[in-house]
């Protein structure tokens, strides 16, 4: 299977909804509330691109997730606190760059979002639905050896350390977890 063949169902919009999140594609409104949450340093230190400086930026990933979305069926999410409607961050899953069967599971919070386990139901969510809609074997992430607190959300959505790679020019962990396992071999020679 290669990255082309992720075919989620393209029947409607991927939204999710947990106990406290909505998870949807991002619209024209949202721009202003994520480009808050992109351009902020303390926020972005560890994604790898780093802040925007711009609406630009802003501009551009919105226009990535929704062609990525439109034309894979995966992308990155608005993340919509469902108690006061308010967006708070992204979560998603995307291809993962240079990888032919790996997605890759992200996520951005606002400052003020941290700490309620918000990160960890959207990736919950999110493992979830690689596991049921979209015919993937593992879904993987890629966390700056430095963001303990990223590491910690992985390993309670069931992800373990699984060797490293560099991602925008320097070294990152990765994390894996497995969405389906390999046929068992044939224990009799069928002849």
């Amino acid at each position: 299977m290669t990255r082309s063949d992720i075919s989620p169902r393209h029947d409607a919009p991927v939204e999710l909804t947990t106990a406290r999140l909505h998870l949807r594609p991002f619209t024209a409104a949202d721009r202003d509330a994520i480009h808050a949450i992109y351009s902020d340093p303390v926020v972005m230190r560890h994604v790898g691109h780093g802040p925007h400086r711009s609406t630009a930026d802003t501009d551009a990933a919105l226009s990535a997730f929704r062609r990525t979305l439109e034309r894979r069926g995966i992308s990155f999410l608005a993340v919509i606190e469902r108690s006061t409607g308010r967006l708070i961050g992204d979560a998603g899953l995307y291809p993962l760059e240079g990888a032919d069967d790996d997605i890759e599971l992200g996520y951005t919070l606002a400052r003020d979002a941290w700490g309620r386990g918000y990160a960890t139901e959207a990736a919950q969510a999110l493992v979830e639905h690689a596991r049921t809609e979209l015919d993937v074997a593992r879904v993987v992430a890629t966390v700056d050896p430095a963001n303990d607190a990223s590491k910690h959300v992985l390993e309670k959505v069931g992800m373990t350390a699984s060797g490293g790679r560099t991602a925008y020019g320097r070294p990152h962990a990765v994390y894996a977890v497995e969405l389906r396992r390999p046929a068992p071999p044939d224990p009799q020679p069928r002849g």
